[in-house]
């Protein structure tokens, strides 16, 4: 006997998100410690929306936001070390409670699936896993009495096992059965804060802000510093900068930028250097002077957004002379890609239109004609012996501004 719509569940948001790992899960005897900053991480970065209660159980963590389910949901998708994420209603684990809560979610995944007047046939298919075998029926058995339960009186849906539109899951355990229809994908990789600690040289440009990202994912804390050379380059460049130090901050629990007076070293430079060596020396001015700010601040590396050829700064031997001057090793997370490949990476988390506003970066500053292709690290060091290269350095940490975002 099918039950009359009015013995079902009153659904509503669903009370609990469920989170699933992925390369967590391969972590072995370190696994907690990687569990334990996921579960900090997403307290942090879900507390502006809601606060949560969460519960680990094997291989997957619960959710419970106190309110504004949605909202919280598509933030999980924003935190790293997160497979999945699927809204989830919870029954005890038994055929009687499972069977009209299974109706209730269908006919709820089925409205939103179609939207107002459409009519067309949805590809559906239902999903058990048991990691309870104490249950007494097995999965596919039950996928089957589960789909002769809700698909009566349905119209316009079709059983499908490969690939259908709409997918029932439920995942039967010791402690509940979850219930769901959407699986949210999310971020992957570790959770940030699991790899160390990074400090991003971020300009104004695509490839920073992503190479930001790319070692966010991989579990790098990051903070960032950026070099502003007033009065060469106005407020809206150095705006721009932090306006994308706020979106990279959407990705862990907070972020701190350094925005540095860069001008005088480029005046130094401009005044006392060879024209074509003007843009390495003022990258390697820049490595000393991250450096010299992530050793303050335990910092363990510095990030670039360079790649391989890209531009003149950007052959095997520029690359080697500015790396040469810092004293903390140096990640290029994008030194194989090409442009469309870092624009790609760029626009789907979201910097890429920030970054293509028209803004001078202080690198254009006293820009030379015709920049050195292949630099030698010997004259590099020749020309800053007679530069007061630690004084400017010095200067310019001194006069560091600190801007700090939370996690929006």
């Amino acid at each position: 006997m099918q039950p009359d719509s009015t013995t079902l569940p009153a659904l509503g948001q669903a009370p609990a998100l469920l989170v699933r790992y992925g390369e967590l899960t391969l972590k072995g005897a370190n696994q907690d410690q990687f569990i334990s900053r996921l579960r900090r991480n997403i307290a942090r970065q879900t507390a502006s929306i809601a606060r949560v209660r969460i519960e680990r159980v094997y291989n997957r963590m619960l959710v419970f936001p106190e309110a504004r389910s949605e909202q919280v949901g598509r933030k999980l998708q924003q935190v790293f070390g997160i497979k999945s994420i699927s809204p989830v209603w919870i029954a005890k684990p038994t055929p009687a409670a499972i069977l009209p809560l299974a109706r209730a979610v269908f006919l709820d995944a089925l409205e939103a699936a179609r939207g107002p007047g459409d009519e067309r046939t949805i590809t559906f298919r239902v999903e058990t896993t048991r990691a309870d075998k104490r249950f007494p029926i097995p999965s596919n058995v039950f996928d089957r009495d589960v789909g002769e339960h809700v698909l009566p009186d349905v119209r316009g849906v079709k059983v499908k096992l490969d690939e259908p539109e709409l997918t029932l899951g439920i995942d039967i355990r010791a402690e509940g059965a979850y219930l769901f229809a959407r699986r949210l994908p999310g971020a992957a990789g570790l959770p940030v804060g699991t790899s160390g600690r990074g400090l991003c040289l971020l300009s104004g440009g695509i490839d920073s802000p992503v190479a930001a990202w790319m070692m966010m994912k991989r579990g790098m804390w990051m903070s960032f510093v950026t070099f502003h050379s007033y009065p060469y380059i106005g407020d809206p460049s150095k705006q721009k900068v932090l306006a994308l130090a706020r979106l990279l901050a959407r990705w862990q629990p907070n972020a701190r930028t350094y925005v540095v007076p860069f001008t005088a070293c480029q005046e130094a430079i401009r005044d006392g250097a060879p024209e074509s060596y003007r843009t390495v020396l003022y990258r390697r001015m820049m490595q000393r002077i991250a450096s010299k700010l992530a050793r303050a601040n335990e910092i363990d590396a510095l990030v670039t957004g360079e790649s391989l050829g890209q531009v003149a700064s950007q052959t095997i031997e520029n690359m080697t002379c500015i790396g040469a001057a810092g004293s903390i090793p140096l990640l290029r997370p994008l030194v194989g890609f090409d442009k469309d490949e870092t624009i790609t990476v760029a626009r789907r988390i979201g910097t890429f239109d920030t970054s293509n506003r028209q803004e001078p970066d202080c690198c254009t500053v006293f820009m030379p004609d015709r920049p050195v292709i292949h630099g030698e690290l010997a004259l590099c060091e020749e020309y800053e012996n007679a530069l007061p290269v630690e004084a400017l350095v010095d200067a310019a940490c001194a006069g560091v501004e600190l801007v700090d975002f939370e996690g929006e």
